[in-house]
């Protein structure tokens, strides 16, 4: 079974790779085509939530998209 890897693209959504189940408030599955990778969306903007449709672009989201580093 493959793992499942998320991403956080610089200053916008979240990529999600490997086998996922989205579900709605109801309980409802999102149909995701087999193999493909999504895109979550961070910003808030989307018309199409809870995917990206873009947005951020327009919008000027920022976000921090960096871990932090373990002291030493």
């Amino acid at each position: 079974m493959a793992d499942v890897v998320i991403k956080a693209r610089a200053n916008g959504p979240l990529k999600v790779t490997g086998p996922v189940t989205i579900v709605d408030a109801d309980g409802a599955p999102f149909v995701i085509p087999t193999g493909n990778a999504i895109v979550l969306c961070r910003c808030g903007r989307s018309r199409n939530k809870p995917f990206c449709d873009a947005s951020h672009r327009d919008a000027g989201f920022e976000a921090d998209d960096t871990a932090p580093r373990a002291e030493r």
